[in-house]
């Protein structure tokens, strides 16, 4: 491969039959699903109640301002509902990378908080550290581990940025004694700030914790409508009504409840990919000995890690945006990007041959055009919500919780100072220009991972207007 020629983007690729054969056998479910420590369902809900705080959503948002609430007021009356199962979402099918960041990193932290990005760093380490704190306080085993995230280059120009972060830099020769890729030109190692779970045992294990501090969790229960009576809010579902004195809407890239929302999130598909466990002998041949997790710097870029039993879970490049904005089940399948991504890795990773594939999915995750989440209030400060986390919610979405709980309070917090706390992201176009438009700035960011990461004109331009896109 010549110095100057894109690590992953190449006219021929890896042999199609290697691809085909190690695809052949995957699962289309997510493997974290799978594990036999699932919970049963909880019941629909089936007639009405009342309660003090309803939260609409059972994902890490949901179950982190639930978990929390109660902790702040043991006597508060908690309802948590999901129209489906609990973490059968993004909660339960994303990469399981843990970011002490609230802002999408540092840069663009700077873009959209210059101001508050002080106080956001700050209240990023307190989240990580109560986040993990959680954990043990509430016995959850979300197969929790510190042990760093190595950024790397896997072009020239990206090099130079590498070096200019706090971590450890590694040149190429030395990032062998972490890592061995004929793709890899240099990383950089950050000790500290990341860790990795498992997702789905971390949604399930705070849906137990949920349920011991007596938050009452409905499943299969969508809720259809919001409405404002009074003092209350009136929350329709399939089969039942909710009242509610406040209610906390944690539905991420799913259509709002709020249709003064509805236009500031993007339902994005990200997919990702599991190897079979590996073995010592593989292992060695990769050099990767460690058990941090791994992202490279493209503006379309890939992330890996380790499971516990050796698996390589591959993901990322690809962010799919699907006309007419719709999220539906079939989109969770993308057979042209599990050929990619399996490209992609035989080119990281030549030295595993015939690698097999066990699993292969998609999913929805949501993109605001701020990169980070946005949180407010609506309906006279009885009903509040969060969205917008584009793929770093892992971490995020317990300090969302707080944000949410702290407005409904009326209290002023350092959260609720923030400018994320008030300020509402750019809407996007509605459809159809979304998805023209969608693929306009696809191919932008291509151009400039192609062109020395240099932004041309349409990056450039929506980047003045306060525009942010990654892929």
């Amino acid at each position: 491969m010549r110095a100057d020629t894109p690590a992953y983007d190449l006219d021929i690729r890896t042999d199609e039959k290697r691809i085909r054969a190690a695809l052949a056998d995957a699962a289309q479910t997510p493997f974290w699903l799978e594990d036999s420590g699932r919970p049963v369902p909880r019941p629909a809900l089936i007639g009405s109640i009342q309660t003090d705080l309803l939260i609409v959503g059972g994902g890490y948002c949901g179950l982190w301002t639930a978990l929390q609430a109660k902790e702040n007021d043991p006597g508060r009356d908690v309802v948590l509902v999901e129209g489906e199962e609990i973490g059968w979402a993004a909660s339960g099918r994303n990469g399981g990378f843990v970011e002490e960041s609230l802002t999408h990193g540092a840069r663009n932290g700077q873009r959209h908080f210059a101001g508050d990005l002080a106080v956001l760093t700050a209240l990023g380490e307190q989240n990580f550290a109560g986040f993990r704190d959680s954990l043990t306080r509430h016995g959850i085993d979300a197969q929790w581990e510190e042990a760093g995230t190595l950024d790397v280059a896997t072009e020239r120009h990206q090099i130079a940025e590498l070096r200019a972060e706090p971590g450890r830099f590694y040149d190429r020769e030395q990032l062998t004694e972490l890592i061995r890729s004929p793709l890899l030109r240099a990383g950089s190692f950050r000790a500290t700030g990341s860790a990795l779970v498992h997702p789905a045992k971390l949604a399930w294990g705070l849906r137990r914790a949920c349920l011991d501090l007596g938050v009452r969790i409905y499943e299969h229960t969508p809720v259809t409508r919001l409405t404002e009576h009074g003092h209350t809010v009136r929350a329709t579902t399939r089969m039942g009504l909710i009242r509610a004195r406040e209610v906390a809407l944690a539905t991420n890239g799913f259509p709002s409840l709020l249709r003064r929302n509805r236009m500031l999130t993007l339902p994005i598909y990200d997919y990702v990919l599991m190897t079979e466990p590996l073995t010592g002998a593989q292992l060695d041949e990769i050099g990767w000995h460690g058990r941090f997790g791994i992202g490279d710097c493209s503006r379309q870029f890939h992330y890996y890690r380790k499971t516990a039993d050796n698996r390589i879970l591959w993901g990322g490049y690809d962010a799919v945006y699907h006309r007419g904005g719709g999220v539906r089940p079939e989109f969770d399948q993308r057979p042209e990007t599990f050929a990619r991504l399996a490209d992609h890795f035989l080119r990281t990773f030549p030295q595993l041959g015939d690698i097999r594939f066990t699993h292969a999915w998609g999913g929805m995750i949501d993109m605001s055009t701020q990169l980070t989440a946005f949180q407010g209030l609506a309906m006279g400060g009885k009903v509040a919500y969060s969205s917008g986390f584009t793929g770093l919610g892992v971490a995020a979405t317990r300090f969302a919780g707080a944000v949410m709980l702290d407005l409904l309070s009326g209290a002023a917090t350092p959260r609720t100072r923030l400018r994320m706390a008030t300020k509402r992201p750019l809407p996007l176009p509605p459809e159809p220009l979304a998805y023209p438009a969608v693929q306009v700035i696809r191919r932008a960011i291509a151009r400039a991972d192609r062109n020395g990461g240099r932004d041309g004109l349409i990056l450039r331009t929506a980047n003045l207007l306060g525009f942010s896109f990654d892929s």
